[in-house]
């Protein structure tokens, strides 16, 4: 019998990976890196849907509960009998400020209830909150005026997580144009733009925000001021990244790639945003997590100080000035809270900032 055809060697194809692919799955493996992710996440959704999620207006006062605790729930009625939802009594403060619930008067701490009218995105006019009873109710207690804390750390996280957001992106952008523009001439403009980098890095950076800041109208509307303050971290922000990318930029323009650019008549701006910026992006992606934390201690800072965000506007910065007072800390510490998440975010970041470091590093394989 004729011997059979041998059988034609099968060939297996394998895709390869892109490096983006590498990179979320080295960021997957890193669980402390997606719990940070996570959390920033849900602090800016919070702070995203703040209205809806607030029992109150952020400026609404009750002098008569000014410092009052946080709001604590009974699972019975009027009737004493047990109950499966929670019910809220009213309360009053003693002299000595001790809190006192009135007997007889729980009322049931109800969900989706109708209230004061906002703008859902800034965009849908609605009044629906997420939670409402006919008793005060404060989940983290209120503050030296009687404001809901709960929802001024709602409505403060707004600007507080969003100042670093902005103004990173302003800051990148400048460093990022200037430092590729220095790197790609060199000669006369380099120079120009490098000793203007350095006049603003031998500047202490915190002086020149409280000089600059001080320049501020006392009178100055909130949302104007927090442009400002925008502005003024970015400005002191971009120096040190507009010189990293600069030596980038200088190695770069040697590379055939740009030199093929260069022979086929491509104009200099498009060859530094098309084919050198690209180049340094894993560095922009880790120094910007890594520089978040920077502007939101920049703006707390600032506000804490009184020259950024001013009351009545709530800022996590500005209600922090009220743990100034010692006897108030010691004795009504949640006023404590806004800066626990000062310290949670800026953690988070940096912890976030820390993966995708270890992620993107191409010499990181395992």
């Amino acid at each position: 019998m004729a011997a059979s055809a041998p059988l034609a060697s099968e060939t297996v194809y394998v895709r390869a990976l892109t490096p983006r692919q590498i990179a979320w799955r080295r960021l997957r493996r890193n669980r402390a890196a997606l719990c940070a992710l996570g959390l920033l996440a849900l602090l800016h959704l919070l702070g995203l849907f703040a209205p809806f999620l607030s029992p109150y207006s952020p400026v609404q006062q009750n002098l008569a509960l000014y410092y009052h605790p946080p709001s604590h729930f009974v699972w019975r009625n009027n009737q004493g009998q047990h109950t499966f939802w929670p019910e809220v009594p009213a309360t009053m403060l003693t002299p000595s400020h001790r809190c006192i619930d009135l007997p007889g008067t729980l009322a049931p701490l109800r969900l989706f209830v109708h209230g004061e009218r906002y703008r859902l995105l800034g965009i849908l006019p609605v009044s629906l909150h997420l939670f409402g009873c006919k008793n005060p109710v404060f989940l983290m207690g209120t503050d030296a005026l009687g404001r809901d804390l709960l929802s001024r750390l709602l409505y403060g996280s707004q600007y507080s997580l969003s100042v670093g957001l902005i103004g990173i992106a302003i800051t990148f952008a400048l460093g990022l144009l200037i430092g590729g523009i220095s790197g790609y001439y060199g000669g006369i403009t380099d120079n120009v733009l490098m000793r203007f980098t350095e006049v603003l890095l031998a500047v202490p950076g915190f002086y020149l925000l409280l000089a600059l800041a001080a320049l501020l109208p006392p009178g100055m509307p909130s949302g104007e001021s927090y442009i400002l303050i925008i502005a003024i971290l970015s400005l002191v922000g971009w120096a040190g990244l507009a010189r990293v990318i600069r030596g980038i930029a200088l190695t770069t323009r040697e590379r055939p790639f740009v030199e093929a650019a260069k022979a086929l008549g491509v104009s200099p701006l498009r060859i530094i945003v098309r084919h050198i910026l690209p180049e340094t992006t894993t560095y922009s992606i880790v120094s910007a997590t890594l520089a978040i934390p920077s502007y939101i201690l920049g703006e707390a800072g600032l506000s804490f100080l009184g020259l950024g965000i001013r009351e009545p506007t709530p800022s996590w910065g500005n209600m922090l000035s009220s743990a100034q007072n010692l006897e108030a800390l010691t004795q009504y510490p949640w006023i404590l809270m806004p800066g626990l998440l000062i310290f949670v975010t800026v953690v988070a970041w940096n912890v976030l900032g820390d993966g995708l470091r270890d992620a993107l590093d191409p010499r990181g394989m395992r």
